[in-house]
């Protein structure tokens, strides 16, 4: 049996800020400063599908998003889950809601993304990320 993998508390939190660094960069429209929460070469998947080229993908992509359909808008993340697969590895499940200027969720989405510890400064990033805007269960459930 293979032993457990656990994170400390402190990358528990750089992980967990990670999230809260997206929500404040999408509260300033700042899309570098959001992109700068992933790595040069993430693998990112888009609500639509879509797989814009690393970090520069990212940064080009939520430039338009804060420049036309959400200007304006906040984005409340949460880390719902951060499972360890090596001590400089890990899972993060996060959900998300987008709300308008006036209060009103637009969109919620659910996330699944790979974190992993930088060799350069032994701060986190994201590497991986794919968005999802769930759907309800047939039936209401």
């Amino acid at each position: 049996m293979t032993a457990m993998t656990t994170l400390t508390a402190d990358d528990e939190q750089q992980i967990h800020e990670l999230w809260d660094a997206m929500a404040r960069s999408w509260a300033a429209g700042d899309a570098a400063s959001f992109a700068a929460n992933f790595s040069e070469t993430c693998d990112f998947t888009t609500v639509r599908g879509e797989k814009p080229p690393g970090r520069d993908g990212i940064a080009a992509g939520h430039d338009r998003l804060f420049r036309t359909a959400y200007r304006g808008t906040v984005l409340r993340a949460r880390v719902t889950g951060i499972r360890a697969l090596r001590p400089d590895l890990a899972t993060v499940n996060a959900e998300s809601t987008i709300v308008g200027a006036d209060g009103t969720p637009l969109v919620s989405t659910h996330a699944l993304a790979v974190v992993e510890r930088t060799a350069s400064t032994g701060g986190w990033r994201i590497t991986a990320f794919h968005n999802m805007v769930p759907v309800a269960a047939a039936g209401g459930r």
